[in-house]
């Protein structure tokens, strides 16, 4: 009397209708792929092409901050001349290549 009935729903429905169904799941993976996913590779694609090229005289800018000029360059390390003495650090550290003559200008 005061509670309705509850049917079931058909089963199945068309494949238009299973297709329609996942649509907005598709379309969100799209999305993040173009908006997160790709620039993400782009960027650490060009980074790692920067530390392959990366040579004797360089100036660089580390992760951390610390800006140097490139003494020696390693196969996992280089070696920074940071004006107080000589560091090392990982290449991937190496976050940014400074055109020459930066240093001076600082």
């Amino acid at each position: 009397m005061w509670i309705s009935n509850a049917y079931a729903q058909a089963a199945g429905g068309s494949l238009n209708e299973q297709v329609m169904g996942f649509l907005p799941l598709i379309l969100m993976f799209v999305v993040l792929y173009f908006l997160m996913i790709r620039p993400q590779m782009k960027r650490a694609k060009e980074h790692k092409a920067m530390l392959e090229t990366l040579k004797k005289g360089d100036e660089v800018v580390t992760a951390s901050g610390i800006v140097g000029r490139i003494v020696k360059v390693g196969e996992s390390y280089v070696t920074l001349d940071v004006g107080a003495g000589e560091m090392q650090f990982q290449k991937a550290a190496v976050q940014t290549l400074l055109p020459n003559g930066t240093i001076k200008a600082i």
